[in-house]
Order: structure tokens, then C-alpha cells, then sequence
């Protein structure tokens, strides 16, 4: 148990200070930026509760429209923050696409400090069906709403996808709620059209696959699990965006840095192999000299995730 607190405080104390010196997530340097918007709105309580780990930011493009598509933006934390929204990548990813005339929206989510996995999928679902609720209010256009993130935002936004659709499901011996019952939408649909997949873990059952961060004793997917994969592998996979790869998931783009030290890229390489394998639309972009985030955010690999989803939008 000391164990476990010590890399749950190591991982805290890093990730205020990533953030006090312009890091946001887990790892990856976020230019923070003034957005040119037409209308923000900070602090909105998707569920109805009182928690500030079930907060979201929504950002509206400079250019007005009647209504725009959606693209939900994931902070990466390696699940320990419940409170990171204001640093989800708002100088780079976040900016391409409000400049693409994407509407943004960057939730918290409980953190495995708050809750165990499947938490933080339910309150990435309930913020899918928040946003198809709330269209209306926010000028969302419901028919087009894709999950984005970094890191274990990648993993939360991967997993929203492959899982879209997928109320509850048995993996091995564990049966598994991906739905939850959150907010006041709960009739709404919580499937998306496409996913952006930054760094991601997704298959948290190999992620020794390169080389990478020595987590010790205690890894944050164990700590997510509150668990070992030695014990009690069927959870690892249920974590694992991976294993409910199929050929109805919506289309998903990755960018994975080849020298990721913290995610090691061959996570983002089986990603990719798995949707190809099912006949899944997908792209994948490796970056020879790409870290943790550092390196990630070109004008050339930005442009590429808003025509990815530009294609996705207007084919569909």
C-alpha cells in the first residue's frame, strides 16, 4: 500500500509540475495559447453533480455557424489527474481544430485515485451523450461527434471508439459495464464517428512490447486495475482498446512518436495493424524523432488529423 501511494504522489508531484512549466498530461509539452474563439463556456457539469472531476470546458470557433461538428479532446495524465482539462493540448491540438470549425470540448474525469476502471469510460461516455443532450445550448451539431486525446486521453478517446455502440460485454471472466448510467442524457446514444488516437496506451496487457519508462513496482494500469496482469489478466484486457477491435468501429487515426519513451510506439503500431486487420478506415502517422508529445504537434501532423476527420465527416 505505501507503494502504491508513493507512485500515485510521484506521479501527482510530476504532473503539477509539467504543468507550472508549460507540460500538460503525462509527458508531452503543451504550448499554451490564448484561443480565438466565438463563445467559451468553463466549468459545465456534464453529469449534474457537484464534482469538479465531472467538469468540462466547450470552445466554439472565431468563424459562427448555426451548428458545429464536435471533436471531444482528452487530457493525458496516466490516469492520476481528475482535474487537467485546462492543459488538453489547448495550444496545439485543441486550436487546429477550432480553427478547422470543430467545436471543443475537454472534460475532466475521475482519476484511479477517485474510482476504478470502467469510471473514467463512463464519464467519457456520459460527456458524449451530454453533448447530443445539450446541442441545442452549445450550437453542437450531434451528427458528427469524434473522441480525441494524448496519451491516456489516446487510450480513453481509442477505447470510446472501439467499444461505440458496446453497452456491456464479458471479457474472459470479467463482465464489464461500458455504459454506466451518469447525467440526466442516459437515453442518448454514446457512440462516436471517429477517434484520434495521440500516444496512446491501448493494450495494456503488452505495454513491456518496447522500450520504455520503468514504472517499479507499481504501474498506473495497475494502479487503474488496483491489480497485477500475473493475477488477474481478463482486467488488463477489458482495459485494453485493442481487444474489442471489430470491423463496425468508426475510423480512427494515430500519431505515436518512434521514440516514445514513456508509451513505446509499438502500441500505436498494433493499434493500427488490429484496424487494419478488422477492415477498419485508419491512418497512422510515425515520427522518427517523436517523443512523449515532444515533437508530435507538427502543422503538418495537425493538418493531418482535421483532414482525416474533414473526410470522415463529409463521406459518412
Amino acid at each position: 500500500m505505501k507503494k502504491l501511494l508513493l507512485t500515485a504522489c510521484l506521479f501527482s508531484g510530476a504532473l503539477c509540475g509539467w504543468a507550472q512549466q508549460g507540460f500538460g498530461g503525462f509527458g508531452g509539452f503543451q504550448q499554451q495559447t490564448k484561443l480565438e474563439t466565438s463563445q467559451e463556456w468553463k466549468d459545465v457539469n456534464y453529469v449534474g453533480d457537484d464534482q469538479a472531476y465531472h467538469t468540462c470546458d466547450i470552445y466554439l470557433p472565431k468563424k459562427e455557424a448555426k451548428s458545429y461538428p464536435v471533436v471531444i479532446h482528452i487530457y493525458g495524465s496516466a490516469w492520476f489527474s481528475n482535474n487537467s482539462k485546462g492543459a488538453a493540448d489547448l495550444g496545439t491540438i485543441v486550436k487546429a481544430l477550432l480553427d478547422a470549425g470543430y467545436a471543443v470540448v475537454c472534460p475532466n474525469h475521475r482519476s484511479s485515485m477517485d474510482a476504478k476502471w470502467p469510471a473514467q469510460i463512463h464519464d467519457i461516455r456520459a460527456v458524449i451523450r451530454f453533448v447530443r443532450g445539450e446541442a441545442k445550448k452549445y450550437k453542437f451539431d450531434p451528427s458528427f461527434i469524434a473522441t480525441s486525446g494524448f496519451s491516456s486521453g489516446g487510450h480513453l478517446a481509442s477505447t470510446a471508439a472501439t467499444t461505440s455502440g458496446t453497452k456491456q460485454t464479458k471479457v474472459g471472466t470479467v463482465d464489464i459495464d461500458l455504459e454506466g448510467n451518469l447525467g440526466a442524457y442516459t437515453k442518448e446514444l454514446s457512440t462516436v464517428n471517429a477517434a484520434c488516437d495521440w500516444s496512446g496506451p491501448v493494450d495494456l496487457t503488452a505495454m513491456d512490447c518496447g522500450e520504455g519508462m520503468k514504472m517499479g513496482e507499481n504501474s498506473p494500469e495497475d494502479v487503474l486495475l488496483d491489480s497485477k496482469i500475473t493475477k488477474e489478466p481478463d482486467k488488463y484486457k477489458s482495459l485494453s482498446a485493442t481487444y474489442y477491435v471489430d470491423k463496425n468501429d468508426p475510423p480512427v487515426i494515430i500519431f505515436h512518436g518512434e521514440k516514445d519513451n514513456v508509451v513505446p510506439c509499438c502500441q500505436g503500431r498494433m493499434f493500427f495493424e488490429k484496424l487494419q486487420d478488422a477492415g477498419v478506415k485508419t491512418e497512422a502517422t510515425f515520427v522518427p524523432e517523436g517523443g512523449h508529445g515532444m515533437g508530435m504537434y507538427s502543422a503538418e501532423n495537425l493538418q493531418k488529423m482535421v483532414r482525416f476527420l474533414d473526410e470522415v465527416r463529409t463521406k459518412k
